[in-house]
């Protein structure tokens, strides 16, 4: 059996579930239907022009406590106001941007409308932008409520299902969706994390509304954000942070981890509440690194055994908010 199907069915919670084998590689069934039963009711965008031409990516702006705030928004090739679409928020490392987050992640290539946020220039060493929950974030600046904001912007003018919104992140962006889950359990329906750095103050008195669904990706050999723990910078060992996550899940228990391929280790617990899936993906001497990026997205090894928007997307895609949750 090849690693790509041991991966295969590693990853997924059924045999082949969402996702197909083609050449060798991994690929999500791009072309799925919506689940009209389970949908939310539309948001108010729905029936109305879209911004942009679909398949395409526009920087727009908007305003949030006080300040102009921009974000990268893709829309996918398909996208029509008929049907309401999922939505990928991703919020870029210390230092980049949305536009470069979109050129190594990949997530404009998912079946969802993709927001890239900007973050605001933080303290320190240059002009950065950087996230709240940060010891170098810019003082405040509430980047939860901007996801917020940024949130009701989308409804407003697209058509896309509120119960299926979703974070993703690298490094100082990912420490913002762990920020995000515990403070917006209402509005994020699931969280994937990928070289996170996870601060004290992301995690602080955290106590979600509702158990979050989390699959996180980390490289242990990765020196910037270290697998095993900073205590000087507050930095959790990733272990024990993806543990603490399956903690609040009240998940029954861990099984037994699985080397998928000789750089891939999937750890998962299960028994949680309300179906959420706590899962960890940890790539054997990994950098600080988007798992399969073509492009620089950090210094380290990246596995190209994995591609992390393909990988997260199965998980993500599975976990909706409950109409009694939305808003």
């Amino acid at each position: 059996m090849t690693g790509a199907r041991v991966l295969l069915r590693t990853l997924t919670a059924t045999t082949a579930a969402g996702l197909v084998l083609l050449g060798g590689t991994l690929a999500p069934a791009y072309a799925m239907a919506p689940n009209t039963e389970t949908s939310a009711p539309p948001s108010g965008g729905c029936r109305t022009p879209a911004p942009q031409a679909p398949g395409t990516s526009v920087l727009h702006s908007l305003t949030s406590q006080g300040i102009e705030r921009t974000y990268q928004l893709h829309l996918p090739p398909d996208y029509t106001p008929r049907r309401a679409w999922p939505v990928v928020l991703a919020f870029h490392g210390r230092g980049n941007t949305g536009a470069g987050t979109e050129e190594f992640s990949k997530l404009s290539e998912l079946p969802a409308v993709v927001a890239y946020p900007n973050g605001v220039i933080g303290t320190g060493d240059g002009d950065r932008q950087a996230w709240q929950g940060a010891p170098y974030a810019a003082p405040g600046v509430d980047d939860v409520a901007f996801t917020s904001d940024l949130l009701d912007t989308l409804e407003d003018r697209l058509c896309v299902d509120r119960r299926r919104v979703y974070a993703t992140g690298k490094s100082n962006g990912a420490g913002l969706t762990g920020l995000l889950a515990c403070r917006m359990a209402d509005r994020i329906a699931a969280i994937a994390p990928v070289a996170g750095a996870f601060y004290p103050a992301t995690g602080e008195d955290c106590r979600p509304s509702r158990p979050v669904p989390v699959i996180d990706f980390h490289g242990t050999g990765d020196v910037t954000i270290p697998y095993t723990g900073d205590a000087d910078r507050g930095l959790p060992a990733i272990p024990d942070w993806v543990a603490a996550w399956a903690r609040r899940d009240n998940c029954a228990k861990r099984v037994p981890d699985r080397v998928i391929e000789p750089d891939i280790t999937i750890s998962r617990w299960v028994g949680c509440d309300r179906g959420a899936e706590v899962r960890h993906v940890a790539v054997r001497e990994g950098g600080h690194t988007w798992p399969g990026a073509d492009s620089y997205s950090g210094g380290g090894y990246t596995t190209q055994t994995i591609e992390a928007h393909r990988v997260l997307w199965e998980f993500l895609h599975r976990h909706r908010l409950s109409r009694t949750t939305t808003r």
